[in-house]
């Protein structure tokens, strides 16, 4: 059953010019820095974002610390029948760019409450020349999983089961000054660890996935704009993956 998903969230990552503190960004940039801040509500509760810019001590730079806290409420409010009033899941990302040639890097941390397990990665993110209304901003970068109990490995507390890689990009096509269209494509793969993990990290036997979101955005005003969503994998049709809805304000 298809998954319709309202909150508030932005892709974010990193834009080519120097910018004051208070200078409105474009948030058609799937590489944009700027303070934001966003709830929304989903099937599993509310969730809550916060996004904060700070000063990287170097003018050519910029560097911006995203907080999510996901799922809250999900039994009062939430309609997902597994949902519980604690917080599902928490992220945390921080974001660096030189602003001279377009370059990003990304920390993201993310950790599952219920099922006691996460993901650590870290990936570097470039921006190329726009073709027309086509730009593209491929990625590459690394991680590894860990978890409680891992079903991953025998060790019982927390470990480390294994390591994966991504390579893939984002991109965007500016249909006008208020909508724009992305297509971002993922491939991930297990690099070492458990043989179980290697031969199952993305559903069992597979070793690898190929990841795909599409997005639609229309802005309100330079500030205010909604998104939606959708992600899906070659292991799962597009009308069984996640649908969103997503407002984004830039403070």
């Amino acid at each position: 059953m298809n998954k319709i998903l309202i909150s508030a969230a932005v892709l974010t990552a990193v834009s080519f010019t120097a910018h004051s503190d208070d200078e409105i960004q474009d948030m058609s940039d799937p590489l944009a820095v700027f303070t934001q801040v966003g709830a929304g509500y989903t099937d599993k509760g509310l969730n809550i974002k916060l996004g904060q810019t700070y000063d990287t001590g170097n003018p050519t730079t910029a560097g911006m610390n995203v907080l999510e806290f996901k799922g809250a409420l999900g039994d009062s409010l939430g309609w997902d029948s597994g949902a519980n009033d604690s917080i599902d899941s928490i992220r945390f990302r921080n974001f660096g760019v030189d602003l001279t040639n377009g370059r990003g890097n990304q920390l993201d941390v993310t950790y599952d409450f219920n099922t006691e397990s996460g993901n650590i990665s870290y990936s570097f993110i470039q921006a190329l020349p726009a073709l027309g209304p086509v730009q593209l901003f491929p990625l590459a970068g690394a991680g590894a999983a860990f978890g409680n109990n891992s079903v991953f490995t025998e060790t019982s507390g927390y470990s480390v089961p294994g390591t994966f890689a991504v390579i893939g990009t984002y991109g965007k096509f500016t249909i006008n000054d208020k909508i724009w269209l992305n297509y971002n494509p993922m491939w991930m793969t297990t690099l070492s660890g458990s043989d179980t993990y290697k031969d199952n990290a993305y559903g069992e036997g597979n070793s690898n996935v190929f990841a795909h979101e599409f997005a639609a955005s229309y802005q309100f005003n330079p500030r205010f704009n909604v998104r939606y969503f959708a992600n899906w994998t070659e292991y799962t049709d597009f009308k069984d993956g996640d649908h969103r809805i997503e407002f984004n304000y830039q403070i």
